[in-house]
């Protein structure tokens, strides 16, 4: 049986991360695009918020359960920047190249080069939902100045994992599902579900 699920996002990247894990488990993922949606506004300072917001839009718009992330890289010598600001932390247009640019940059007079990824993921049965399901994790490693890999998206080629002595960008998308923050926060997320 099937179980439809609008995906408060249209990022491709991580409409794929989502398919490849909740599709086994009966989980018809759309994302808000495909159902001629627009996107929420997320004005808030953290992540939590934004996600929460974020749910519920896609559920109060499409009339079906939603499933949001906010997500992005923390690194604390910057005080936690990019953060929420992650998507557009060289400004508008997004673009990857130009917030790699940026937060290299910006660690350069840094000793300290570490940094996480943070997801935040909330599910919502209807948009009124009063006990949404969230979940969070971390994702440890640190910025390298020069990209690696062809996978991923974002920050992946600058984000090293010095246990594998690999960036994010250089995991095939099977190990990165094993891993990642987003990976980590749903395998937490269906636990609660189930």
């Amino acid at each position: 049986m099937t179980r439809p699920l609008v995906l408060a996002s249209n990022n491709r990247g991580k409409l794929a991360e989502f398919d490849r894990l909740l599709a086994p488990l009966g989980f018809a993922i759309q994302t808000q695009a495909a159902l001629n949606m627009g996107e929420a506004e997320e004005p808030y300072p953290t992540f939590i918020e934004n996600a929460l917001t974020k749910a519920r839009h896609a559920a109060r718009e499409s009339g079906l359960p939603a499933l949001a992330d906010d997500s992005g890289i923390c690194a604390p010598a910057l005080g936690g920047a990019p953060g929420v600001f992650s998507a557009r932390y060289a400004g508008e247009p997004k673009s990857d190249v130009a917030n790699n640019a940026k937060l290299v940059a910006d660690l350069r007079t840094h000793g300290n080069k570490s940094a996480y990824y943070y997801c935040v993921l909330v599910y919502l049965r209807h948009a009124d939902d009063p006990q949404p399901v969230i979940a969070d994790a971390r994702w440890f490693g640190e910025v390298i100045d020069q990209p690696r890999g062809q996978g991923g998206f974002g920050y992946d080629p600058h984000f090293w994992l010095p246990s594998l002595n690999k960036t994010a960008a250089e995991l095939t998308p099977e190990e990165k599902n094993q891993i990642s923050h987003r990976a980590q926060a749903l395998r937490i997320l269906i636990a609660q579900l189930t």
